[in-house]
């Protein structure tokens, strides 16, 4: 029972890692979508096949739908309202693309008739139907071999595929039309106002760092004051504690003072009135007076 449901989870492990794996394409576009929504939901009966077009770099389209779908370079991609999306299936999982494909200006804007028509510019175009799982399993291999254009033709009978300065031409004129329809000037119009918020929001984002490094600045000189308040009262205090000292000891030292004086008084005998201490010493006369009567014989 253990190991059953151990491989279960296993197995869900899995299947969640080859999910994320599959749909982490090498074209999302992380910074600016903002407010961009998905592109509407279209619903397959099966996987789709898909052809490929004449003077193109291997781009496949899906003919029979009424939206564009193109597959390119291993992802599939998606154009609405302007916007580019790109994912690893053809029916969900899109991400928005922030630009223009490059293999897009290579495909040609009537590509849908001539395909209604079996003709590209004059010659039978007998195109053939990919199915999803071979386009899967061999896209790489046509593209590295270029099998499309020099072993098929794209399927184009007697065509001669158009020169490269006439297909920079073309590319560079499809560019130019691409700008100007109203999908892609009203997507330009939304990145500008995209661009205008989120210039405002980074600039919000800015001042309110910088409200907060102020405050901290403000938290940080405020606390230094504290500090410093706190030293100097501490310094007072510890000088208030000294001067104490040096009173207490001064008094302690008159104190001690008066009671050896004291002691000193009480130990000392008391001497009689007139009596000449001991300790002191008549001195001796050098000149002694004569008699009055001795002067007088001489």
């Amino acid at each position: 029972m253990k190991k059953r449901n151990l491989l279960i989870c296993y197995s869900f492990l899995f299947i969640l890692t080859a999910t994320f794996i599959a749909c982490e394409s090498p074209y999302r576009y992380e910074g600016g979508g903002y407010g961009i929504s998905q592109p509407p939901h279209y619903v397959f009966e099966r996987p789709p096949d898909v052809v490929a077009l004449p003077d193109t770099d291997d781009v496949y389209v899906v003919p029979d739908i009424n939206i564009d779908l193109f597959f390119w370079n291993g992802w599939w991609w998606r154009p609405w309202e302007g916007r580019w999306y790109c994912s690893n299936y053809y029916d969900q999982g899109w991400v928005y693309y922030n630009g223009i494909p490059s293999f897009y200006f290579d495909v040609d804007p009537g590509w849908r008739g001539y395909y209604r028509n079996h003709n590209w510019y004059g010659h039978r175009w007998n195109y053939e139907r990919i199915s999803h799982k071979r386009l899967r399993h061999d896209w790489e291999k046509w593209h590295n071999n270029r099998y499309w254009e020099k072993e098929k033709n794209w399927d184009v009978q007697g065509y001669q595929p158009k020169p490269y300065q006439q297909r920079e031409e073309l590319r560079h004129k499809r560019q130019e039309q691409y700008q100007q329809w109203p999908e892609k000037q009203r997507d330009q119009q939304q990145r500008l106002e995209q661009q205008k918020l989120e210039k405002q929001r980074l600039e919000q984002q800015r001042q309110e760092q910088q409200r907060l490094e102020q405050q901290r600045q403000e938290r940080q000189r405020q606390e230094q004051q504290r500090l410093e308040q706190q030293k100097l009262e501490k310094q007072r205090l510890e000088q208030q504690r000294q001067e104490q000292q040096r009173i207490e000891q001064q008094r302690f030292e008159q104190k001690r003072l008066e009671r050896q004086r004291q002691e000193q008084q009480r130990l000392e005998p008391s001497q009689p009135q007139g009596q000449q201490p001991q300790g002191e010493k008549s001195q001796p006369k050098l000149f002694q007076e004569k008699p009055e009567g001795e002067n007088l014989e001489q």
